[in-house]
C-alpha cells in the first residue's frame, strides 16, 4: 500500500482475557493519519497507551505494555491482525486491562477489521528498511533479521510432543495469506503446566473455547487441530504482533529459531537504537530498489 490507512467504520468484541480471566470489551475506532496504534483505557479516564515498542512491560507468555504505571496486557493478537491487515492508524478502546482472547487466534479480529473495511488518507505510508543483519541468541534460542525487498518470516520450532515436534513456517506476508493461513491458528499450551502457570496467576481465563491443549499424547480439544502445524502458525501469528511494535511496516526477512516474546522484544528494541540498521522509505522508492535489483 502506497498510502496510509484506517478503518472505515468502528466495530467491537467483548470476551475475557487469557491470563488475568477479566470480562473486557474493547471499540475499534477510525483514527488520523500519523497516529498509529493508540489504547485508550475508557475505564482510568481515557488513559492513552500507543502500541510502541518504548512501552512494552512484561514479555512472559503474552506481551504487555505500561505507560505511567497502567498496563494493557496480552496485545500481540490484535497488533498482528491490525498489522497484517494493513491498518496503520486506529484507536482501540478497552475498558480493562487486558485484550480479549475471543477464540484464542487472531481470526475474529480479522473478522471484525473486514466488517470495518479500509479507509486510504492521502499520507505517504513510511517502511523500514532493514539495511544490515541483526541477531539475538540465547539459551540454544535465537531471532535474526536479514536485509530483503519484501517482507518475510521463516519460524522455527520444537515442542517434545507427538503432535508438534519440530514445525516450520516460511511465507511472504501479505493480508489474504494472513486471513487464511496465520490468522486462525490459536494459542496453545500443555497440560502438565497448566498448574504451574495457574499458579504464577496466568491462564485464569483459558478454556477448551480460547485454546488449544494437548495432552501427553492427544490434543483436547474436541475439535482436534485447525492444521496440523497449528503451533507454529500459532508462533508467527504472535511474531508479527510484536514486531509491530516498531510502528512501521518491515521491509526484511525475520528467521525465528524457537523464539518468544522476549527475544521478539529484544530484537525490536535492537533495531529501534541504531538508525544505521535500517532506513525509512516510501512505496515509490522501494519499487524502485526493486526495479533495480530485477534489471540488475
Amino acid at each position: 500500500m502506497r498510502f496510509e490507512t484506517t478503518i472505515q467504520r468502528p466495530v467491537e468484541a467483548s470476551g475475557v482475557g487469557l491470563h488475568h480471566g477479566v470480562k473486557v470489551s474493547i471499540r475499534i475506532l477510525p483514527a488520523p493519519p500519523g497516529v498509529g496504534i493508540v489504547f485508550i483505557r475508557t475505564d482510568l479516564s481515557n488513559f492513552e497507551i500507543p502500541a510502541s515498542w518504548r512501552h512494552v512491560a512484561r514479555v512472559s507468555y503474552a506481551t504487555s505494555l505500561m505507560r505511567q504505571g497502567v498496563l494493557i496486557s496480552t496485545t500481540e493478537h490484535l497488533l498482528s491482525v491490525l498489522y497484517s491487515m494493513g491498518v496503520d492508524n486506529a484507536y482501540i478502546e478497552i475498558d480493562n486491562l487486558e485484550v480479549p482472547i475471543l477464540d484464542g487466534s487472531g481470526e475474529p479480529f480479522v473478522k471484525l477489521i473486514q466488517q470495518a473495511g479500509l479507509k486510504t488518507y492521502r499520507r505517504r505510508r513510511r517502511f523500514m528498511r532493514i539495511r544490515r543483519p541483526v541477531t539475538i541468541e540465547a539459551s540454544g534460542k535465537a531471532i535474526s533479521i536479514f536485509p530483503s525487498e519484501k517482507f518475510e518470516l521463516t519460524c522455527n520450532i520444537f515442542f517434545d510432543h507427538p503432535l508438534v515436534g519440530h514445525q516450520r513456517m516460511q511465507c511472504e506476508l501479505t493480508p489474504e495469506f494472513y486471513a487464511s493461513e496465520i490468522a486462525p491458528a490459536r494459542t496453545f499450551g500443555f497440560n502438565h503446566e497448566l498448574d504451574a502457570m495457574r499458579n504464577m496467576g496466568l491462564i485464569r481465563g483459558a478454556s477448551l473455547e480460547n485454546a488449544v491443549c494437548f495432552d501427553p499424547t492427544t490434543v483436547m480439544n474436541p475439535g482436534g487441530l485447525r492444521f496440523p502445524d497449528e503451533c507454529c502458525r500459532h508462533k508467527v501469528l504472535d511474531l508479527i504482533g510484536d514486531l509491530a511494535l516498531i510502528g512501521k511496516s518491515l521491509i526484511g526477512h525475520v528467521v525465528a529459531e524457537r523464539a518468544g516474546h522476549a527475544m521478539h522484544a529484544a530484537l525490536v528494541a535492537r533495531i529501534m537504537q541504531d538508525p544505521s540498521l535500517y532506513e525509512i522509505v516510501t512505496y515509490e522508492q522501494l519499487e524502485l530498489s526493486t526495479q533495480h535489483a530485477l534489471a540488475g
